[in-house]
Formats: structure tokens, sequence, C-alpha cells
């Protein structure tokens, strides 16, 4: 009965009358109650999301006008601000910290009356590609429960891939919406840097963060895209480029696309997943389509490059939870300085301690022509060369991920291993496009694997459209 296919579809059972708001909500609470194992939730606004919902069923009954996202029940990460509720990037350094204020993509949801139904599991200041780093624990794949649903937005996307709320909100640094919706079987976009303004984001690496959203289906992702984007006082990085309806498909065309074939080659990705991607190229190719394989020589260059640079940034960032404003604080210290190391040491985990330190390192005397300023240059390298794809192609197909879902605590002990495995999916927040992840693919183990597909800059509007043809024939026709 509430299995809808779309917000469209939603929207439709409302104006029917086959059902209310409020019945939706009980449903999707449910949902959540029956699958607390999985750990995707972090708190749940249980009577808010049921008052709001008997306050909409109310007005549309009176026969006032439905906003876009009437009803639609949402969950967002705990990393993005929502007034008077906790929000704690999922850190033992943020406690009880209550938001004072809403971030621009939470107050343009609810004005166009969506519900938030609760704040999502993810790994602590969303670092992490696993969501093992959270300090409220691992959360799990709901197909297989010893697997992990990928990260930093494993609670996001496990949500919507166990049908627990209807859309979902990310966030994406370096494939933190990509790869988990590639590992949960479910549509993760990462808009163009700048779409969707980041005020009331919690910082990781402010050249690199951005909004995203989990889905089942394009229209509903399109939709929730188009009223999140615009322009933002709040923001000085967001984009006054125009908002296009993002929910309705654009023509189908033949397209040019491009591959790297040095990624689909790489020695680090599954055969299966290799073979099945080159298949669909090839599909492409007897469709009419131009694809082509480009030569790219940066591949092995990507993954140190963004970690160096987004280390330094949230060294930066992160250096205002201090124990001195808000948040966690140390016990009894001796001094000042015994304040700064202990509140730290003690509130944050492991991996963003890692980081930080990292990134401290890269910003000291004596390293940071050797390591930032490098970093940097091979930043505008790849940004030159993908602009010049994109002169000639319309699209770039990639991989998200080398493997399928991998175990709980299989690559915990080796951060190295865990970074390297971000080869796919970093590209695109280095040089700012919209990339998203479609699932097109099942491996023999069982496992839901994906697509990439990158377009240029603010070209959301033909990703989507490609992508909606990839679903609908899993090829494009």
């Amino acid at each position: 009965m509430f299995e809808f296919s779309s917000i469209d579809h939603y929207h439709s059972w409302l104006k029917e009358e086959k059902g209310s708001c409020v019945q939706a909500v009980q449903h999707y609470l449910d949902r959540i109650s029956a699958t607390r194992h999985l750990n995707a939730f972090i708190e749940i606004y249980t009577s808010e999301a049921l008052a709001k919902a008997g306050d909409l069923d109310a007005r549309r009954l009176a026969g006032e006008p439905m906003g876009k996202l009437h009803g639609v029940v949402i969950g967002i990460k705990d990393v993005i601000c929502y007034k008077d509720h906790r929000i704690s990037a999922s850190s033992k350094i943020l406690p009880e910290y209550i938001s004072v204020y809403s971030a621009t993509a939470v107050e343009r949801l609810l004005r166009e009356d969506a519900i938030i139904i609760g704040n999502l599991n993810c790994d602590e200041f969303a670092m992490g590609s696993t969501n093992e780093n959270s300090a409220y624990g691992p959360v799990l794949n709901a197909i297989d429960n010893t697997r992990i649903p990928g990260g930093s937005s494993g609670g996001s996307a496990v949500a919507v891939q166990a049908g627990l709320c209807m859309v979902s909100l990310g966030s994406d640094t370096g494939g933190s919406v990509r790869q988990p919706a590639d590992l949960c079987g479910i549509i993760g976009l990462k808009p163009t840097y700048g779409r969707i303004s980041r005020y009331g984001l919690i910082a990781y690496a402010s050249s690199f963060d951005q909004i995203g959203i989990f889905g089942t289906n394009i229209s509903d992702i399109g939709l929730a895209l188009e009223v999140m984007a615009g322009p933002d006082d709040f923001d000085s990085t967001v984009s006054t480029e125009p908002v296009e309806e993002y929910s309705k498909a654009a023509p189908a065309r033949k397209y040019r696309i491009a591959y790297l074939d040095s990624a689909i080659n790489h020695p680090a990705l599954d055969p299966e997943i290799a073979s099945a991607i080159n298949g669909t190229i090839e599909k492409l190719r007897n469709n009419g389509h131009t694809v082509d394989a480009v030569p790219f020589d940066l591949i092995d260059h990507i993954v140190p490059a963004y970690y160096i640079l987004t280390t330094a940034e949230a060294s930066s960032n992160l250096s205002r939870f201090d124990g001195i404003k808000y948040g966690f604080r140390a016990n009894d210290p001796e001094d000042l300085t015994d304040l700064y190391k202990r509140t730290r040491s003690e509130g944050f985990g492991k991996e963003v301690k890692r980081r930080i330190m990292l990134g401290t390192f890269v910003l000291s005397s004596g390293y940071y022509d050797a390591y930032f300023t490098r970093a940097q240059k091979v930043r505008k390298l790849l940004y030159n060369q993908i602009q010049l794809i994109f002169n000639n192609y319309d699209f770039i197909v990639l991989p998200n991920t080398p493997s399928t879902a991998f175990r709980l605590g299989e690559k915990m002990e080796d951060p190295i291993a865990m970074y390297l495995a971000d080869i796919y999916t970093v590209t695109a927040n280095l040089v700012g496009i919209p990339a998203i992840s479609i699932p097109l693919f099942r491996h023999s183990n069982g496992l839901p694997f994906g697509l990439q597909v990158m377009a240029n800059e603010f070209k959301e509007l033909s990703l989507l459209t490609v992508s909606q043809d990839l679903l609908n024939n899993q090829q494009i026709q």
C-alpha cells in the first residue's frame, strides 16, 4: 500500500484520498522501528513528523495548494543543520549540541512541505568510506548485514535502500554519496560544486563538500535538486546559474560518451565490474552513440592529491572544536594547552585524528610546497584535462568503486587500502563537476553495483536524462 514508485505516485495517492500523510509517516516510522538493527538513524522525530503530517493533511483537505514536496518523508545526514534539533556529525565531540539554525537546503525542503523524519548516521565528520567511523556504531547494509553500506553517508543510503524514507540527503566530499549508493543498489547524485548551498553543512573540506541526494528514481532526485538549488545570500560559493526543471527529463538523443581506459582497465578493479561496464560500452556503440576511450594519465595521482588537499582543509575546519565555545570539554584540565589536547584527543575518533594530523603536516613549514602546493597543481591539471574531454564529449562513464560491498571490519586496519578505494569518485569533487551513481548491475556474489556518469559543470539536467535512459533500458536506446 505504501510502496510508492515516485513522489508523483504518492501525490496522486493523496489527491485521490486513498490515504494520508499521517498514514505514510506512520508506515515509515514502523519500518524504522522494525529495522533498528541497521543503525541508519541516530534520532527519529516521531511526534514532530506526525504533527507535521496531520497539519499537511488538514491544509490539503481544506483546499490549500500542495508544495512540490508535500508530505514527502526525508531523512538528513547528521552533518546538516536543522534548527532546534541535535546535530553531532556522529562524533563524541558534539554530544548534545542543538543547532541554532537550519541549513538552506533544509529550509527549502520545509518550504515545499517536506517532512523531516530524522537524522542519519554517518562516518564521523563525514570522514570514511564504510560508515564504521561513527561514534554511534556502524551502519549495516540492508542486503547483507555482515557488509558495509559504504560511507560516509551510509545511514542516508541505507534509509532509502531499506525503505525508511522516500528521499534522503547526504554530503559528498570525495564520493560519499555515489559510493554508498553504488554499494546499496540505489541512485546517488552529487551536484556541481555550488549548485546547492553549503550553508548549514558542517564542513569537512570546504572546496570539495557538496550536499547530495539519494533516491530510488531519477524524477524524485531531480525534484529535490530543483527545490534546493539556487543562489543563497549565506553562501558566497553558491552558484547563480539558473535552476532548471530537473524533475522533467530533456528529450533523448544520441550522445557522445568518453570512458577512461586507464580507469576501467585498472588492476584494482574487480574483473566482473570491468566486464559489465565494458559490455555496456559495447551496447552503447551498437545503438549508435559515440563511445570512445580517451587517454588519462593522472589516474594514480588523484587519490594522493585529494587526501592532501582535503585533510589540509579538514585540519583548518576542525580547529574550531576545541572545548571552549561548544561541544565536549575534557574534565579538570591543568591549563589551556591541556584542555585543548585532552578535549580533542578524547572527543575525536581515530580516523578524524589521523586526517587532522596529516592535514597539519602537509600545511606545516617546510612541507607546504612539497605537498600542498603540488597537490593544487595536480588539481589544476586534472581540471584542464577533464575540460578537454568535455570539449568533445557529453559524458564520462566510470565505475564507482573497485569492488562490491566488503565485510564489516575488513579494511579498518588498512587506511591506505581504504583511501585507494576512492580512486574513481574523487575526480568529480576535485574538479567540481556533477556525477551520479545509477544501479544497473548485480555481481555473481549477489551484491549490486552501478555505473558512474559524470557531466560538465551545471549539466545536471542532461546527466539526469541520460541516467533515466540507462535505467529504462539498462542501456541508452
